[in-house]
């Protein structure tokens, strides 16, 4: 019985130390999505006006443009995946892989060729495991992405998109990552940067705004606009997908390791509750063995009277 006994204290060592270390993660992730949120907050705007501003170049003007025209017969299209660089987040990054791997099937379906880039040290894993070819990959800043991780992430997709697709350019850019709705709920999602869709933009921005787009007149050209405003738009969306990602992933963090803490003290009690009983068995025991001792002494007594 006493080496049961410490078999169960070892392990309610063991459990109680694993549950302060997920606790401590919980509580980091915990003061993480706030700051998180707030990034999230703040870029929005600045990612919405923009949309709104290449939608009122675009549809001011009769300029063919790579950011706003839509190829006849599309034949390659990009996909950037973001994921996490760690794990401990439940299925954040799977979901975002088979969100992912759906719209890379339903291009190909479509008769396209797919490039995919990935953010990430989860997604990388995932498709080098399994042999498949990577355009690019990011690491190391999925926590915390800054503008900067952005423009270095960005730069590789907008030349593709301004290469000939003889030359290796896409038509296409698609983008996957976890969109945050709330503490509880984050949904992978993917939309489609690239060729902006007019119609559905200037229908989305006229109900936000309750007015119709107004027409401009462009200096020097509309097409110099556009120019100037595809790296911007394309690093924008990108900024507030990657920080949308940051926050969905503090946000899973801190539910799974709530989770975990849970079950670590729910198993503490149970391992508890079998110490307890190994102990009282054992104290039985040892009860049981000297009132056993004193009969057999009394009965030698009373023998040898």
């Amino acid at each position: 019985m006493g080496a049961k006994l410490r078999v169960y204290k070892r392990r309610i060592r063991s459990v109680t130390a694993t549950k302060k270390i997920t606790k401590a993660m919980e509580m980091i992730a915990a003061s993480r999505i706030v700051k998180a949120q707030r990034q999230v907050a703040a870029s929005t705007p600045y990612a919405s006006e923009l949309t709104r501003a290449v939608t009122a170049v675009a549809t001011g003007s009769n300029t063919q443009h790579a950011l706003t025209t839509e190829v006849d017969k599309p034949a390659r299209a990009a996909v950037l995946l973001i994921t996490s660089d760690r794990g401990l987040a439940g299925g954040y990054s799977s979901n975002a892989i088979k969100a992912a791997e759906r719209l890379t099937e339903r291009l190909k379906a479509e008769g396209k060729e797919v490039d995919t880039f990935i953010v990430g040290r989860k997604g990388v894993s995932y498709y080098a495991f399994r042999e498949r070819t990577v355009a690019d990959s990011w690491t190391g800043f999925t926590d915390s992405p800054t503008y900067a991780d952005a423009k270095a992430v960005a730069g590789p997709l907008i030349e593709a998109v301004l290469k000939d697709t003889a030359e290796g350019g896409v038509d296409e850019l698609h983008i996957v990552f976890t969109e945050f709705v709330s503490m509880m709920t984050q949904s992978p999602v993917d939309d489609r940067l690239l060729p902006l869709s007019l119609k559905a933009t200037a229908e989305t921005e006229e109900t936000a705004q309750g007015e119709i787009l107004p027409l401009f007149d462009f200096e020097p050209s509309a097409e110099d606009v556009l120019d100037a405003l595809l790296p911007r738009y394309v690093e924008s969306r990108i900024y507030n997908a990657l920080l949308q990602a940051a926050a969905s992933k503090h946000a899973a963090t801190r539910r799974a390791m709530k989770s975990a803490t849970d079950n670590a003290e729910e198993l503490i009690k149970s391992l508890s509750r079998l110490a307890n009983a190994a102990r009282q068995a054992e104290i039985t025991q040892e009860i049981s063995e000297i009132v056993g001792g004193a009969s057999a002494l009394a009965d030698a007594t009373a023998g040898s009277d």
